[in-house]
C-alpha cells in the first residue's frame, strides 16, 4: 500500500503515520500539513502544503498513492474562526477529492475523519444515533454546518465514483494524553460546568483506539460510514466524579451568555457545541464498525479513567516529556547519510 496522510502535523497524523510505519503491507507513507509532523517519523515524507491543499493534485500523481486518509478537519470550533473551517473543512476536502479523481485512477481508497457533531446536540434526539439516523434540527453553528456539508461532499462523490472505496469515521469526543478534544480540555480544568437540571449521557473514546480505527480502516475495506465511540454510555455528573473533578453549575437560560465574560478573560473557552453536549448529550451506535473486525480496548468508563490517571500522574511528576521539533536538515541526515550506521536485520 502507498498511502497519503493529511494533517500530519497533527498529532493524529503524526501517530497515524507512526503506526503506518510498522505495518508490513505498507510500502510508503506520505504526509502533508501546512506544519511539520509533531513525533519522530522514520520514513513518512512530509511536504508542506497550504490549508487549501492546492499542490495535492501533483503529489498524488507523482507519488502514485493509492490510499488517502483525509485528517485534516477541524472538529473544534474554539481553535479557529468561520472562515478558516470552511476553507479547511469544504474547500480543503473539495480539493483532496478533486486530486484523487484526477490522478489518472491511481487512488482506490479514501478515508475521511469525520465527527459525531453532524448528528448535532439537541433535547428530541433519539436514544441512539445510527449511522444513517438524520438529525432533526438544522445545524446550529458553523462548525456543524462545515462538517455536514464536507461530509455530503464525501457522499456525493463516493456514490458517483464507484471505483474508490470511501470510508467516513465519525469520532466522539476523544479523550487521552496526546490527542485533543474540546471535552477532554473541559476535563483538565480544576472545576467543570454542568447546566443545572441537566444530566446528560455522554459517550467517548480512548486515544488508542482511536488511531486504531484509523489503521483498520487503512488496512480493510470498509465503505460506508461509521460512528467510532467506546462502548458504555456515563452521564455527566458520573463522567465527573470518574475524573475526580468538582462541578459548578450553569443557569439553564442564557447559558453561552453567561460563559461568554469566563471567555473574553480567556480563563475559560467553552465551544457552543460543547455547552450543547452538555445539555442534552448524545450517544451512537458502535456496532456497524465492530462487524468489520475492529474491537475497543477500552469503554467510555475506562477511557475516562485513564484521563483521570494521567492528569493525577502529570500534577504529581509534572510534564516531563520532552517535545519533538522537526528539523528537516536533521531528518535528512538521519535517513540518507551514509555516515549513518544501518542496523542489519
Amino acid at each position: 500500500m502507498r498511502v497519503l496522510v493529511t494533517g500530519l502535523g497533527t498529532m493524529w497524523g503524526s501517530r497515524l503515520a507512526q503506526a503506518l510505519e510498522r505495518e508490513p503491507s505498507v510500502e510508503l507513507v506520505v504526509g502533508v500539513d501546512t506544519h511539520e509532523p509533531c513525533l519522530p517519523l522514520e520514513t513518512t515524507e512530509f511536504v508542506r502544503t497550504d490549508s487549501s491543499y492546492s499542490i495535492l493534485q501533483r503529489i498524488v500523481r507523482a507519488t502514485q498513492v493509492d490510499t488517502i486518509v483525509h485528517l485534516h478537519l477541524i472538529t473544534d470550533s474554539s481553535t479557529a474562526g468561520g472562515r478558516a473551517m470552511h476553507e479547511v473543512n469544504v474547500i480543503g476536502t473539495s480539493s483532496l477529492l478533486a486530486a484523487a479523481a484526477a490522478a489518472g485512477g491511481c487512488v482506490r481508497k479514501i478515508i475521511v475523519k469525520s465527527s459525531t457533531l453532524v448528528y448535532g446536540s439537541n433535547f428530541d434526539d433519539p436514544y441512539f444515533f445510527r449511522e444513517d439516523t438524520s438529525r432533526k434540527h438544522k445545524p446550529h453553528s458553523r462548525l456543524e454546518r462545515s462538517l455536514v456539508e464536507a461530509e455530503d461532499i464525501v457522499a456525493d462523490f463516493a456514490e458517483d465514483d464507484r471505483r474508490v472505496a470511501v470510508t467516513r469515521l465519525r469520532f466522539a469526543d476523544v479523550l487521552g494524553e496526546q490527542l485533543e478534544s474540546p471535552l477532554a480540555r473541559l476535563l483538565r480544568m480544576p472545576v467543570v460546568p454542568e447546566v443545572l437540571g441537566f444530566d446528560p449521557r455522554l459517550q467517548v473514546v480512548h486515544e488508542d483506539d482511536a488511531i486504531a480505527s484509523l489503521v483498520h480502516a487503512t488496512l480493510n475495506q470498509v465503505p460506508g460510514a461509521y460512528n467510532i465511540a467506546a462502548d458504555g454510555v456515563l452521564p455527566w455528573s458520573e463522567l465527573c466524579a470518574i475524573a475526580g473533578k468538582r462541578r459548578v453549575p450553569l443557569p439553564p437560560l442564557f447559558t453561552g451568555w453567561f460563559t461568554e465574560p469566563l471567555r473574553a478573560l480567556g480563563l475559560v473557552r467553552i465551544p457552543p457545541e460543547i455547552l450543547s453536549l452538555i445539555r442534552y448529550g448524545r450517544a451512537v451506535d458502535n456496532t456497524r464498525f465492530q462487524r468489520t473486525g475492529f474491537r475497543y480496548e477500552h469503554s467510555t468508563a475506562s477511557a475516562v479513567e485513564a484521563l483521570a490517571q494521567a492528569l493525577r500522574l502529570r500534577a504529581g511528576v509534572g510534564e516531563r516529556v520532552p517535545t519533538y521539533k522537526y528539523e528537516r536538515d536533521v531528518e535528512t541526515f538521519f535517513r540518507h547519510s551514509p555516515a549513518v550506521v544501518r542496523e542489519r536485520e
